[in-house]
Order: structure tokens, then sequence, then C-alpha cells
């Protein structure tokens, strides 16, 4: 069938594709299908299956050729992709370059391109020079901890007597007035429920509300900047009728041993959780710098490398970046674009922005995953047991049923890739040099203020 096929790299790791089909072949493709219809048919006049080939292409010439020209197509694709290196990307369609045109006296030729597996020209990967800062765990972090776990354990309770104070939870409802006192329609809200000085409500009045008890009543009037957060306030001069209808506040648990027991039954002591706060201080800080090392290093090597990036690659990562984004925000897709056009932006601008970040990130994908073909770096059964036995001790699942659930959900696949990346970059840190940064704070390094 295949007479003659031709394959031109272009840009962007795309390729044209030319192919030629011969005559005879193309012919006998026609006949065939006309044939099978012939068998089919039923028209007026003729029994099923009785049509004259004549008759037919009499009636649905043009369309019986095109349909041809389509599976004449898709069997020479098949046939070419299983023998030439430049398959196309699962998610890169061939595209037509050409209309398809069946003249029995000629050879059938046609041109579709489509995005191939890049080409990656790897740059030096060892004898590189990073940074990494150095980190400090102090007290301050130690008690930053305990008190996010002592208002974890905190319990909220109905304040008796007294007024609203900062740090009180208040339970309004509110509606705005007009210059007549009037409510203004579709600006009422019930129940609305805030911590005092959060700053957690639209109209931001904590500092008007305070001092005022259960029942009370209050129009406050606030004068918004030009630049304030919400657009419809801006410039506005507002009077907001303010009723309050509960008061609560939090009774913080003392930070002692019944504290730690509450938190844990594995611990006896507050020693015991403070020993164990300053383990977890001290695995956050490690394994932030080991990321902040590999991006070094992948920064590096990504100078030095080169790889023109396909299109319907970079489109897949924004797609999935787009799935993951509407997953975290809890709606539909629909919503999502409401959402974005609301505030004057478009799905297609929000790709716009992300696309630097899509493509460092295939970039340094593919360079890893080259680097663990040239390295040879494998990730035995053994090695995936010992990981999966490792998630197993630090959960509350048995190493069987971890394992059962990795294989049901076809995860170890990526377990494995997981398990040579990091073998990958155990070797990098080794050929490399890590120079010693900065000192900075465990705060700043884990909010990445360094």
């Amino acid at each position: 069938m295949i007479k003659d096929k031709k394959v031109e790299p272009q840009e962007k790791s795309s390729v044209r594709l030319t192919v030629t089909v011969d005559k005879e072949s193309a012919a006998t493709e026609y006949g065939t299908l006309v044939s099978d219809y012939a068998r089919s048919v039923q028209m007026k006049g003729f029994r099923r299956g009785h049509v004259p080939v004549n008759v037919l292409e009499r009636k649905f010439g043009d369309e019986l050729k095109m349909e041809a020209a389509e599976k004449i197509l898709e069997k020479s694709l098949k046939e070419v992709f299983d023998e030439i290196e430049q398959k196309p990307l699962p998610y890169s369609t061939p595209r037509m370059e050409n209309e398809l045109d069946l003249d029995f006296d000629k050879d059938f030729t046609y041109t579709v391109s489509y995005d191939v597996y890049p080409e990656i020209q790897l740059g030096p990967y060892r004898e590189l020079e990073i940074e990494a800062p150095q980190v400090t765990i102090g007290a301050e972090d130690e008690e930053r901890e305990l008190s996010a776990l002592q208002e974890q354990n905190s319990v909220v309770m109905d304040k008796e007597g007294g007024s609203a104070e900062k740090e009180d939870i208040l339970t309004v409802n509110y509606v705005e007035l007009d210059g007549e006192g009037n409510e203004v329609p579709d600006t009422a809200r019930q129940d609305f429920v805030f911590t005092v000085g959060s700053g957690y409500n639209t109209y931001k009045f904590d500092d008007d509300v305070i001092g005022m008890k259960v029942g009370d009543e209050k129009v406050i009037e606030k004068d918004f900047a030009d630049d304030y957060e919400i657009e419809t306030l801006r410039g506005q001069h507002k009077r907001i009728r303010v009723t309050v209808t509960a008061i609560k506040q939090k009774q913080l648990p003392a930070i002692d041993d019944e504290l730690a027991q509450d938190i844990s039954e594995k611990y006896e002591t507050l020693d015991d959780l403070k020993k164990d706060i300053r383990k977890r201080l001290e695995e956050s800080a490690e394994s932030r710098i080991r990321q902040m090392k590999a991006d070094a290093i992948m920064d590096k090597i990504s100078e030095k490398s080169h790889i023109d990036l396909p299109e319907s690659m970079v489109n897949a990562e924004l797609a999935s970046s787009w799935r993951n984004f509407v997953s975290q925000l809890r709606a539909q897709e629909e919503q999502v674009v409401a959402m974005l056009e609301a505030q004057g932006k478009s799905q297609e601008e929000l790709f716009n922005e992300w696309r630097p970040s899509a493509e460092k990130s295939l970039v340094s994908q593919l360079l890893i995953h080259k680097m663990i073909e040239e390295e040879k770096i494998e990730a035995a059964d053994e090695d995936v047991d010992a990981e999966i036995r490792r998630q197993a001790e630090s959960g509350s699942m048995s190493f069987e049923d971890l394992k059962d659930y990795y294989e049901k959900n076809g995860m170890l696949d990526m377990l494995r890739h997981d398990i040579q990346e990091r073998k990958l970059f155990d070797l990098l840190f080794e050929v490399n040099t890590v120079k010693k940064g900065k000192k900075v704070k465990f705060i700043d390094l884990m909010q990445r203020n360094q």
C-alpha cells in the first residue's frame, strides 16, 4: 500500500509527514468499500444486495470517494506509524495539511503534521556549584507550634455578660441604610459570624463593634478609600446598621502535660510533645532545603540544556493545572470561568500567566527522565516494598493494605518513578558542590522569604 513516505522536522518538536499510497491500492480500497455497500444497501427499485455499482456511484459518488479516502488515510497512517520512529504524542492528533483527493489516475498523496517527543540536549549535570541556606530552629519556633496546638484544642463558649473585645467571636445581622435611614435592598446579611480583629467582613467594622453587647444595635458610618479591596465600595460612604446577636470567646487550655496527653496518647508529658515538635520541625526544614537544592541544581542544568517543547505537551500541562485549579476551588468549571470574568480575566489570560511555570516544569521533568536513563537508575521491587513499608509505618495502614491500595489504583509505576527520582537527586547532591548559604530563620525558610 505505502509507496513512499517522508518525515520533515518542524519547529516546536513537530513533524510533517507526507505519505504516498500507490493508485492500485487506493483503487482496491475504493472498490471494496463500494462492493460492501452494494451488498448491504437498500434502494428503491432494487432488492437488498442487488444494487448495481454504477447506480451507487452515480448517486453517491463524491461521498463514496471521501469515505474511501478517509479509510485509506486511517489504514496507511497506522502502517506508517508502525514503521517510523517519529510517532505522535498521545495528546497530539495529526492535522491535515491538504484536502483529500482520490483520483484513480494517480497515486493518493496526503500530508499531516503532529507533535513528537522532543529531542533532549542534556547539559552538564556534574561538577556544578550551588548554595543551600543554613536554618536555625529556635525556641520561638517550638512555641509557635505549641500555640497552634493550643488554639486547635481550644473550646468556644458563650461569653457570659460583658461586651465585645478583640478575639471574641461575634454573630451579627447587618444591612446598609440609605440617606433616609431605609434599608438598601439586597445588602442584608443574617447570622454573620466573624472574629473581632480578623478583618474578615466586607465593611471592616471590627473596631466599631468593640464594646457592643448582645442585643445592641448600632449604625456605623464608613468611608472607603479609592483603592479599597472590594471594588464596589471604593470611594464610597456607607451607613451600616449592625445588631449583635451572640458573643463567644475561646477558652485556651493550659500548655502542660494534660494538653500533651489530649493531643495524642503517645505523649505522657509536655516534654514528650516538645521533643516530637522539634523532630518534626527539623524534618520539615530538611525536606524544604532538599527541595531548594534540587531546584537550584535543575536551574543550573536547564541553563545548559535545550528542549524544543511541543505545543501539545504544554497545552496538556496547562489543562492539568486548570483541572487542579477548578478542583481546589470546589466549584463547577462554568462557575470558575464566570468568577474569572467577574474579575475581568479570561481562561486564556490565566493560561498565559501559567505558561512560563508550565514550561519550566516540563523541561525539568524531561531532563530528570533523561538523567535517570543516562545513569541507568532503577527502582527494584524491594525498593518499592521498602518505601511502602516506610509510608505504612508513618501512617495508619498495614503494609499489605497500603500495597494493595497502590496496586488496585495503578500507582506502583508512579511510586517507582518517585524512588528513581529520589535516587537521582541523591546522586546529584554527591557529584556537585553544595556550598553553605546564608543563615535563615525556620519560619522564613518555610515561607520562602529568604
